[in-house]
């Protein structure tokens, strides 16, 4: 497919050269500040211009800027979902700015009850703060009116609101892992799909999701601005920033099993230049689950310097402890046979160790320089570092080991962990003109450094090694005596593994017309995994891992057309790749290179009803047809059977739909809506004992998913104040468990077949003056169905529950 981007590219930039030479318009540019009667900056209010294609969103400062207007006297339009219109007469002259300031008719409060869902909002994990109807990618945005009025607190249920992405694996009580696409994120700062603010973050333990402004969701390949990630998505958490405002928030959350959750949110000036935001939470919650309890506290400190009229400097830190009960679920019995599901015992059966524990403590802190060189060009750089410990200690994974009639024994598994992770780039974002063709370019370097250091224990009882703790039966849990004792475990030995990623890059967004545009850009990755040195804590002696020094080295483009018939609607095709990082050898005994996976994306994006409605839809395909999978034969043509030997002759192919439908009808009324379908499967194997089955689906992809929310606030006076709401949420059938191997021994299904489930939540609330009250069943049907990690962890979904919240803003 080489050739394809390489052609694209060519033509691209045939098309900018031919047109360079075109004569130049006269042109200028507008811009202002939109501000609440009450002087307050109004953000995301849509700015356009009446006469010519010409639109932008405001800032969160409330200021606009319209660049290559041709002279001329135009009227400008600004609108806001169930506010007043505003019109003003503006004239522009070539080769100047012109300044021109607007006042809503409305305040910030009447500004603030109105519920955006954020579909028109520009996502920053895009880095060039292209607009949504420019940007050749399909996106998602979770806004702070949905995360308060869902009463979110995890991850996970935030980005159930997200097309064609599901949470899929609940990795031993204490992570989650995210689908999207046929492909996965995980939890580790290594595997760099997870951003938090814009930089890599480790989400062990469950990040807090109840303080979060939003979360920012890129689908598809984002390999151009991040190098190494997943091909199927990457996810941004926005936490909130300091105002030069006072004001805040108290609230008190509580709920089922023993769930209470104090948040404070507290924001204004210190000085005229700066201002300070600290956003803290606590939550004590007992669970659904036996034995199964949280402790966690969460602290978001930041503030925000006025550096002159150019430049911004914000500092943020947060901390998180979470104290939590590592969880494998109900278990299944795998003991040699295809996993079986206990389906018969109940929901809260638990299986671990009931003293056994996972204790987190994770401290981060980012320092952000914005810095605007001119109208048009600025300078961004950040820099940030992030320390995770994780220290647990109980039953080790039921892998395999629990036989048809329900008995295990169980053995212990200690693990103390410190991820270091160290964080920096650089973006230069401009616009320019070359003629009459209009250019929004990003360029940009990024630096990430990643320290994993793990601990291995030995278990030892009154002197005595443990291989074997005690023995249960999931089935029947009085059938054996249970043991409660803490044996003793000693660290032996530290592994430290460093590792560096680094890259380049550069994009460019051509307005060829007002119709068609061209985006291409180009990205060269260079990653470094050092081979890992091994202490040994009894005798102080140190050594190297086995593992040798890994480079990889990798070019990630990205191009794509764009056709806006009307400046509300845009239709585009791109392609792009991503790289995945291989293990093992080839026939040669060199180490793999990486595999690089094409994909290809048609969509649609329209916003209707003078942008009250937006309405999208995308169609992708994407190819690995570098999988890396068993080399049949040796160097020498003798049968190879060396699991590590490898060549590049396999193929994974990922199809799909999705869907969006999100409104804001009037100011009372908001809702969203998704569907996706994906088709996930190998393409091309071979038959040499260890391959993938032709035609098997990869594990954890859902063929089918949906999600509808709405909730409507009423404004008649007998009733205002009242608000009511309702989310669906829905998982198709998909295969937990592991994927077949050709010739696997002994011959059972690894997979385990899960069906498609519903979940409905409720939701009724009331807001008097500055005090509010949300209350929400949620799995209202009471639904049962499971999440699963591998074999052995088989978390079934959480019950019929109700939370609620109440809140004081000030």
């Amino acid at each position: 497919m080489k050739p394809l981007y390489f052609y694209f590219f060519t033509l691209c930039f045939c098309l900018l050269f031919t047109t360079i030479n075109a004569v130049a318009q006269d042109t200028g540019s507008i811009a202002g500040v939109v501000n609440t009667l009450d002087d307050k900056p109004a953000a995301y209010v849509n700015v356009a211009i009446k006469e010519i294609r010409k639109g932008t969103i405001t800032a969160d400062d409330g200021t606009f800027i319209l660049k290559a207007i041709p002279s001329g006297t135009y009227t400008l339009i600004v609108t806001y979902v169930g506010l007043q219109r505003q019109e003003k007469t503006v004239t522009v002259v070539g080769g100047q700015t012109t300044r021109t300031d607007v006042t809503l008719s409305e305040n910030a409060a009447q500004l603030n009850e109105v519920e955006v869902t954020g579909t028109r909002q520009v996502v920053t994990l895009g880095k060039a703060n292209i607009a949504p109807l420019d940007l050749p990618q399909t996106t998602g945005v979770v806004s702070r009116a949905v995360i308060e009025n869902q009463q979110i607190s995890r991850l996970g249920d935030a980005l159930k609101n997200v097309s064609g992405v599901s949470l899929t694996q609940q990795r031993g009580g204490v992570a989650e892992t995210f689908s999207a696409r046929g492909y996965s994120i995980s939890i580790a700062g290594a595997a760099g799909s997870i951003f938090k603010n814009g930089v890599i973050s480790n989400t062990a333990g469950f990040p807090e999701a109840s303080t979060l402004e939003s979360v920012e969701v890129l689908k598809g390949s984002a390999a151009l601005l991040y190098g190494n990630v997943s091909g199927g998505l990457v996810v941004n958490m926005i936490t909130k920033k300091p105002k030069f405002t006072y004001g805040g928030e108290l609230s008190m959350r509580a709920g089922s099993y023993n769930l209470y959750k104090p948040i404070v949110d507290v924001y204004g000036p210190l000085a005229k230049n700066l201002a300070f935001r600290v956003v803290g939470t606590y939550e004590h919650a007992k669970s659904y689950r036996d034995v199964v309890k949280t402790d966690r506290v969460y602290v978001n400190p930041s503030l925000l310097y006025r550096l002159g009229q150019k430049t911004t400097v914000l500092l943020q830190g947060d901390y998180l402890r979470s104290n939590l009960t590592p969880d494998n679920g109900v278990g299944s019995l795998n003991a040699n046979q295809q996993a079986v599901i206990p389906t018969n015992i109940p929901r809260s059966r638990f299986i671990n160790t009931r003293w056994a524990y996972n204790n987190m403590d994770q401290t981060s802190a980012s320092l952000t320089v914005d810095h605007a060189l001119s109208n048009t060009w600025r300078l961004n750089f950040i820099t940030s570092a992030q320390r995770t410990d994780i220290s647990s200690y109980g039953a080790g994974v039921p892998n395999n080991n629990i036989a048809a009639n329900g008995d295990w024994n169980r053995s212990l598994s200690r693990a103390k962990t410190r991820e270091l992770n160290y964080t920096g780039q650089l973006n230069l974002n401009g616009r320019f003109s070359t003629g009459p063709v209009e250019h929004q370019t990003l360029v940009g370097a990024d630096l990430v450094n990643i320290i994993s250091v793990t601990n291995a224990f030995t278990i030892t009882s009154g002197g005595k090694p443990v291989t074997t703790y005690d023995k249960i039966n999931i089935l029947d849990p009085n059938k054996y005596e249970v043991r409660t004792d803490i044996p003793d475990a000693t660290a032996i030995t530290r592994t430290t593994s460093p590792s560096y990623r680094m890259g380049v890059y550069a994009q460019d967004l051509i307005s060829l017309t007002d119709k068609f545009k061209v985006f291409a850009g180009l990205r060269w990755s260079y990653q470094k995994a050092v081979q890992p040195q091994i202490l040994d804590l009894r005798t102080n002696a140190e050594s190297r891992s086995a593992t040798a020094t890994k480079y990889d080295r990798a070019f990630s483009p990205k191009v794509a057309l764009i056709y806006q018939p009307r400046p509300t609607n845009s239709v585009f095709a791109s392609y792009s790749n991503n790289f995945t990082i291989n293990n093992g050898v080839d026939i040669y005994g060199q180490l793999l290179k990486p595999s690089i996976v094409d994909q290809y994306e048609v969509g649609s994006k329209n916003e209707l009803l003078g942008g009250k409605l937006s309405a999208n839809v995308s169609v992708y395909h994407i190819v690995n047809s570098d999988f890396a999978q068993m080399a049949p034969l040796k160097l020498d043509g003798t049968p190879n059977t060396d699991t590590n030997v490898k060549e590049f002759t396999g193929e994974t192919t990922s199809d799909g739909l999705e869907v969006d439908l999100n409104g804001n009808l009037s100011r009372n009324l908001f809702f969203m809506a998704g569907y996706g379908y994906n088709y996930m499967r190998y393409t091309k194997t071979s038959t040499v004992k260890g391959a993938p089955i032709l035609g098997e689906r990869l594990i954890n992809n859902p063929a089918h998913t949906a999600n509808a929310t709405i909730f409507y606030t009423f404004s008649l006076p007998q009733l205002r104040g009242l608000k009511l709401g309702a989310s669906a949420f829905y998982t198709g059938a998909r295969n937990g468990g592991l994927n077949n191997m050709v010739g696997q021994t002994p011959e059972f299904n690894r997979l385990i077949p899960l069906s498609g489930f519903t979940t409905i939540d409720l939701t009724a609330g009331y807001t008097y003056q500055k005090i509010s009250l949300l209350a929400k069943v949620s799995n209202i049907t009471n639904e049962l169905n499971y999440l699963i990690h591998d074999r052995y962890s088989i978390m079934p979904i959480p019950p019929r529950q109700f939370v609620t919240t109440l809140s004081y803003r000030f």
